[in-house]
């Protein structure tokens, strides 16, 4: 089984969201998907209680994990694995360090999420840090753009990810598909299948599952 964590020093930055989009993009594509709330604030349980009531069309079990639960991680993810879970998505709180650094330690990839601001970016490259020296697998994910794609903000801060490590593709617009999918209890790949959101996320899948094939 393969695993992903969303993580980031900084709130706001849309881990929720992309947590929810990326498993149910995933989901389509074929793995058997567990999504996993860090966070005490619980916005992804909420969203899947709202996803039942909709009755999404693609499997995405969420299940929250208490905080006293991670050192046993390990263990954790191999139960989820004789079970026949092929990929588990982490959503982690902003704040609590030493949960996000028993995450870092267990899981396959590290996304970092950051806006394109001088903040985000600081955040993002604090949290890389602590990823880079428990020497573990990451790529930035710039979310959240100005909707003009090539907007210097956009790209400035692209930039200077990259000469931080890896800048996950494709950058993400903030496009109106993402919040309204997460209200419908939905993934975005659902709520708009042919929206560019939904050609954004399946886009970012893409290219992690690219990464697992190089490893």
């Amino acid at each position: 089984m393969r695993s992903i964590a969303f993580l980031t020093q900084k709130g706001g930055a849309g881990k929720t969201t992309l947590t929810a989009s990326l498993a149910v993009a995933a989901a389509a594509a074929g793995e058997k998907v567990i999504a996993l709330d860090l966070d005490s604030q619980g916005s992804l349980v909420r969203w899947s209680e709202r996803r039942k009531a909709a009755n999404a069309p693609n499997r995405v079990v969420i299940e929250p994990l208490e905080s006293e639960r991670l050192p046993q991680l390990p263990a954790i993810l191999e139960g989820l694995a004789s079970v026949g879970f092929t990929l588990a998505v982490f959503d982690t709180a902003d704040a609590d360090a030493w949960a996000v650094r028993l995450v870092i330690d267990s899981v396959d990839l590290c996304l970092l999420p950051a806006r394109p601001t001088r903040l985000d970016v600081d955040a993002a490259g604090a949290t890389f840090r602590a990823v880079f020296l428990a020497k573990r697998k990451a790529a930035f994910v710039l979310n959240q753009c100005p909707s003009t794609y090539r907007s210097l903000r956009a790209n400035e801060a692209a930039e200077e990810l990259t000469r931080l490590g890896v800048l996950a593709e494709p950058k993400l617009p903030a496009r109106i598909d993402f919040p309204d999918a997460i209200a419908a209890g939905l993934g975005v790949t659902e709520y708009a299948r042919d929206g560019k959101a939904a050609q954004e996320i399946e886009a970012l899948w893409r290219w992690i599952e690219a990464q697992f094939s190089h490893t």
